[in-house]
């Protein structure tokens, strides 16, 4: 979902939140109890969220319990203390007056993150290396981690990336939705004109990217390339990398998941996979609402998918190339089923997520990203407020205090410690 679609992302938010009563089987006042007592003994740490343009000012305020599912009072009462915020920008044109509107874009959320820190210092603060995060909690504060999330910002000038660990960013996502010069997404934007497979994976300027953000310190975030890009990703990096929001394709099967062979390459890497909680990427959707989605592509001239959720055609067989204006039109009627919370996906079945990627590659190399602000949540897990549901979840199931602390943030300071660890030598 696109930041153009924040309003109705939130109207579905609150819609959800009013049939969450029904549809979601509240943890036990027990569980509870003990997720609260947990949280505040642990680093409790979101992989991955976003801001919308409109964040910081008026209803949207951090310091207001708003319709934001990221605010101060959200993560004050779900007893989160930080997460990797994304200075994400969509995927535009790849023009030099694209790359310049990308950047004056991602300025422009950089100011908005920062400008939480600089207004409520006694409550916010960036953090730049894990000791910072672990400093910031113990003072009762919240962490901010800057990540980006799309390098299409980069354009072709890889000193982009020294200026942007310079303000800062230590989470770079190559791509999000749609290829650009750095790498092939998951999810080219078949419908705008990409090709599959463009770069074959990396473009040399990728390639140099690795490099770079290893000498940097930078994490590299893995999630929403391309299976070659993923794989020469890890065939070029130094350092352990990270999945901030990804999911199993064994249980969803779309290139935008990782399949168990992803999975275990991620493991022998020494990274890790944030399970993310975009309900569209954590169960199947009905048929009923598939039936929708194939109406809307035959609406608009797109090829049909059979169980398939994603906006953009997996082949390019029969795609026809849309104008952006037609696109944006195609994406919200898309979304508007996608969001809608008579599809939403539970609690339960998102720890079902958790349980799988977790079985196959180990409780050292999973964390939890939520995704929102940009589709994610799930019921019983709609904001950052119901952090601790998730917890009593675990708990539920099983999960022992030292292993919730290795998914809710432990496994990502580690990995980050090596990355710098590694530049430093």
């Amino acid at each position: 979902m696109h930041n153009s679609l924040f309003r109705k992302s939130r109207v579905g938010l609150a819609v959800a939140l009013l049939v969450a009563t029904t549809s979601f089987a509240a943890p036990s006042a027990d569980n509870l109890q003990k997720a609260a007592a947990i949280h505040k003994q642990i680093v409790t740490f979101d992989n991955h969220l976003d801001i919308p343009f409109e964040y910081g000012v008026g209803a949207l305020d951090a310091a207001n319990n708003g319709e934001s599912q990221f605010d101060l009072p959200k993560v004050e009462q779900g007893i989160l203390k930080g997460a990797a915020i994304a200075i994400f920008v969509p995927q535009g044109p790849r023009t030099a007056e694209g790359v310049q509107q990308a950047r004056a874009k991602a300025e422009q959320k950089y100011e908005i993150l920062t400008s939480i820190a600089k207004k409520y210092p006694d409550r916010a603060e960036i953090a730049y290396t894990p000791a910072d995060v672990r400093r910031i909690e113990k003072a009762g504060k919240f962490a901010i981690v800057l990540s980006i999330l799309n390098g299409s910002l980069i354009g072709n000038d890889l000193s982009q990336i020294d200026a942007w660990q310079a303000k800062g960013v230590r989470l770079f996502g190559f791509t999000h939705n749609g290829n650009n010069d750095l790498a092939d997404s998951s999810r080219p934007h078949l419908l705008l004109g990409d090709k599959l497979d463009e770069h074959k994976g990396l473009s040399e300027l990728g390639k140099k990217a690795v490099a770079r953000l290893n000498e940097l310190g930078v994490v590299i975030d893995v999630s929403q390339l391309s299976g070659n890009a993923l794989a020469q990703v890890l065939s070029l990096t130094k350092a352990p990398v990270v999945a901030s929001h990804s999911n199993a394709r064994a249980i969803i099967d779309h290139p935008r998941n990782l399949s168990d062979e992803q999975l275990l390459a991620i493991k022998k890497n020494g990274g890790v996979v944030a399970v993310n909680a975009y309900s569209s990427w954590v169960r199947p959707l009905p048929p009923e609402a598939q039936t929708k989605l194939n109406a809307i592509r035959a609406k608009y001239g797109v090829p049909q998918e059979a169980n398939i959720a994603g906006v953009q055609p997996l082949t390019e067989k029969g795609v026809k190339v849309l104008s952006r204006e037609t696109f944006a039109k195609y994406s919200e009627e898309f979304h508007d089923v996608t969001g809608s919370a008579e599809y939403r996906a539970s609690l339960e079945e998102y720890v079902n997520q958790i349980d799988y990627v977790v079985k196959k590659i180990g409780i050292d190399h999973v964390g939890i990203s939520s995704d929102f602000n940009h589709g994610g949540g799930v019921t019983g897990w709609n904001n950052e407020g119901e952090s601790l549901n998730v917890t009593a979840e675990l708990l539920r199931r099983g999960y022992s205090q030292e292993q919730i602390a290795k998914l809710w943030g432990g496994n990502f300071l580690r990995v980050w410690e090596k990355v710098q660890s590694l530049a430093r030598s």
